[in-house]
């Protein structure tokens, strides 16, 4: 393993390691393709502090905009960023039952 693929798996997983940007992250997952005003209602965030942790994801390719005339959705990149929110959740809910 070289530090060209360590490193960048580091920045994800970090990425990925705050609860805001999870929380974010798992609403996309669960809703599918949203715009900004229906992430903040689901997160329970302004759409600032939104669209600031959506261009940290979008700097990392974690999450994909699309702009439909004036508005702008938010989805994951693709099914890899799906299958480790999945892998995640599962794990976590899977250590809830064992206790």
């Amino acid at each position: 393993m070289t530090d060209a693929l360590i490193t960048p798996m580091a920045e994800l997983f970090k990425a990925m390691g705050d609860p805001t940007r999870l929380r974010i992250l798992l609403t996309l997952m669960q809703q599918g393709e949203r715009c900004v005003g229906d992430i903040a209602l689901a997160v329970g965030m302004s759409d600032s502090a939104v669209s600031h942790q959506l261009r940290v994801l979008r700097g990392l390719r974690i999450v994909h905009a699309h702009k439909q005339g004036r508005t702008v959705t938010y989805c994951l990149d693709d099914d890899h960023i799906r299958t480790l929110l999945g892998q995640a959740l599962d794990h976590q809910q899977h250590n809830a039952g064992q206790r």
